[in-house]
């Protein structure tokens, strides 16, 4: 089964059999997707964590449609009932739902009106109704009984045993199917427009379009519509055409074969295959939205931190004050306070906030301040803007609060500080978030960071092991500095998992700064198999060893040592680098007898020891001015962040309080299939407004200069 499985893996995803069957028997042995795709490349050929993941998890799914099979076969091998040809359709079904569908006529059912009619003998009165006898009313006499008692109710019995063996037809189901695939729409009707005060569905309360043409994103809506009871949805169908295609089926009609076939079709064959249409067009809406909110996470965790820098974090609010929280270079907490910078705080408190903001700059020497997005955003803007023309060293960001409340909250985070109420909590993590997002943003559930579309309407398990898997990978890709870690970024690290996450934390507080990898190894809980995983992503700065500062992993230091010795390097100066940067990769590898894609790794990371990933990607834009809607105009040049990217379009904080949409149609001129193909979560832009809607606190935007715009 599994060299058949790889067969068709490989076919699938275009990658080598030798690939796969090394990922599945490294997994079998233990290994992460992390630690296969950095240190065993090359087993696996170079794939990347994604293509790790696919082979894995379509080896099980192929794995539970194999078993489904052999059990639907020996069900049907037991009644007697296995053909030849029908074996061979079982096999060679590629999803679960054509499996099931050749299975329905042989399934064990609950008793039907056809069982009874059945079973009180009506069986071949059905089949005088095929045969278009003549007076059948006469001949159903011969037929009644208690359970029939007239010869009409027996032609009812009759025609009930004759819809039920059409609508289980395997060849007539599958044309149905096709032919609502192709040809079919799918419409919805307004049906309480008091449950969408805000008209969020209005432009489905009269909509259609062809069931292959469906996007995701709209069969989201439309299911969210319906669960919600604004939207009737429904399909529209060509009837005839299903009719006539049931009825050449047979030589002549007469009017009890008209009635099966009506029945047959309207009433059984049509709503199960819209039943399953729909849940096929939902589980491709939901993969679709699940990869897009995967990808937009990643790009969120890999914005590059604002090292180095002493930040004040500043949550918004109107009643209850505004919390600071002043945050030194390393993302430990100096102090909090509560100031009222906005109505309906009295004159006298807005003024003493400015001055006591003021103080906390010029005392800490404060280089950005974080203003969270949320209630009361842009009058805390504003307030510091003004106040920031007497600081101009001092700029600010406005952050994405999305879920910093869920963290302030949290056990975690009443464990970090558990004097401190939950909205100087939230100052902090504001903060933080700006210094270094990765480690911030890994205390939160990934769903509630904000960065997708109809999050909550697709399968939560499948959601959440998708965006824990982006975590992952994205933690390991730019590894964890051991001493300085939460124990929340640490579990994500390959090989840990809470307990032992918690036992490392617990061993830093107990015996001071951990010195070296080998230390790790001390740590209760923490055993060979997990060292071996989690090694090579944790980072430990100063260690007396610089490559514990690295992404090599300790099995290569033998290695890295014999290279150094080889190379006749002391140390990585310009002259040592330039010694590893002209080094024949092939004959090295084969003197140290390691592998050619290690081999690259390491001089990486000797070129660049310590490097961090996230450098490579934008800083967050700085500010020291406000903007207002009513301050922009047509045709503005803006430059922006992009915040969220959806099937539509994509939204761009730009400075107002409002994110602005550049709709798919403003992003190139050249066809767009997705704007995810131009646009990414973190990307700095230059957009242009295009247009204001004051009245909605609506702007668009576009990323074609007005000369060039549609």
């Amino acid at each position: 089964m599994e060299n058949q499985n790889t067969k068709q893996i490989a076919l699938e995803l275009g990658i080598s059999e030798k690939q796969i069957d090394h990922v599945l028997s490294l997994t079998s042995e233990g290994n992460t997707i992390p630690f296969i795709a950095r240190y065993r490349k090359e087993a696996t050929g170079n794939l990347d964590e994604v293509e790790i993941k696919s082979i894995i998890d379509l080896d099980k799914s192929l794995t539970t449609l194999s078993d489904r099979k052999e059990t639907v076969i020996n069900k049907i091998r037991e009644q007697g009932k296995l053909s030849p040809e029908l074996e061979k359709a079982i096999q060679k079904a590629e999803k679960l739902a054509e499996v099931e569908e050749l299975y329905l006529p042989y399934k064990e059912k609950r008793r039907t009106k056809a069982t009874i009619a059945r079973e009180a003998g009506l069986f071949p009165l059905a089949r005088l109704i095929l045969q278009n006898a003549a007076n059948l009313e006469k001949e159903a006499e011969q037929y009644t009984n208690e359970q029939f008692k007239t010869p009409k109710e027996a032609l009812s019995g009759a025609v009930d045993i004759l819809v039920e063996a059409m609508s289980e037809d395997t060849k007539l189901r599958s044309w149905t199917y096709n032919e609502i695939w192709q040809y079919s729409y799918i419409t919805s009707t307004l049906k309480d427009q008091t449950l969408d005060e805000k008209q969020v569905f209005q432009i489905y309360y009269d909509f259609s379009d062809k069931v292959s043409k469906m996007q995701g994103y709209r069969t989201l809506a439309l299911n969210r519509g319906e669960k919600l009871g604004v939207l009737k949805v429904s399909f529209d169908h060509n009837w005839d055409k299903m009719i006539r295609f049931y009825s050449v089926r047979f030589k002549t009609l007469n009017p009890y074969i008209e009635e099966v076939i009506s029945q047959a079709v309207r009433k059984k064959v049509v709503p199960a295959m819209e039943r399953r249409i729909r849940t096929e067009l939902t589980e491709t809406a939901e993969d679709g939205a699940i990869a897009l909110f995967s990808e937009n996470l990643r790009h969120l965790l890999l914005v590059s931190p604002l090292k180095g820098k002493m930040v004040l974090g500043f949550d918004p609010a109107f009643r209850t004050g505004a919390k600071l929280a002043v945050i030194d270079q390393t993302g430990k907490l100096i102090t909090t306070h509560v100031i009222y910078p906005v109505a309906p705080a009295s004159q006298s408190k807005i003024s003493a906030a400015k001055v006591e903001l003021a103080n906390l700059i010029k005392t800490y020497g404060i280089e950005i301040i974080a203003i969270g997005n949320g209630t009361a955003s842009r009058e805390s803007e504003a307030f510091v803007a003004d106040i920031l023309k007497d600081f101009p060293e001092t700029s600010y960001v406005i952050v994405n609060e999305s879920g910093a409340s869920v963290y302030s909250a949290s056990e975690l985070a009443r464990h970090e500080f558990p004097e401190l109420t939950v909205e100087k909590r939230s100052a902090i993590s504001i903060a933080r978030r700006l210094q270094d997002p990765l480690a911030e943003l890994v205390k939160i559930d990934p769903k509630s960071i904000g960065v997708g579309q109809y999050q909550h309407d697709v399968s939560q398990k499948k959601l959440s092991d998708n965006l824990d898997f982006v975590v992952d990978t994205v933690v390991n890709q730019v590894g964890v500095n051991i001493n300085t870690a939460s124990p929340a970024l640490l579990s994500h690290v390959s090989g840990l998992n809470k307990t032992i996450s918690e036992n490392i934390v617990a061993y830093r507080e107990e015996n001071g700064q951990i010195k070296s990898r080998s230390e790790i190894k001390k740590v209760p809980r923490l055993g060979a198999k997990a060292f071996e995983q989690a090694a090579g992503f944790l980072r430990i700065p100063n260690a007396k060893n610089f490559l514990d500062n690295t992404g090599v992993h300790p099995e290569s230091y033998p290695a890295v040592k014999q290279l150094l010795s080889t190379l006749n390097i002391n140390q990585l100066d310009d002259e040592g680098k330039l010694k590893l940067q002209s080094i024949q990769l092939d004959h090295m590898a084969e003197v140290l007898n390691i592998g050619i894609e290690t081999l690259k790794d390491i001089i990486e990371d000797l070129l660049k020891p310590g490097r961090d990933l996230r450098d490579e990607f934008e800083a967050p834009v700085l500010r020291q001015d406000v903007l207002d809607l009513k301050d922009l105009k047509i045709g503005q040049k803006l430059e922006g962040t992009v915040r969220n990217v959806v099937d539509f379009g994509a939204f761009v904080d730009v400075g107002v309080h409002e994110d602005g949409l550049i709709h798919i149609s403003e992003m190139s001129h050249s066809f767009v299939n997705h704007p995810s193909q131009v646009v990414s979560v973190g990307d700095l832009v230059t957009v242009w407004v295009s247009k204001i809607d004051l009245d909605r606190h609506k702007v668009n935007l576009s990323l074609l200069a007005p000369n060039e715009s549609h």
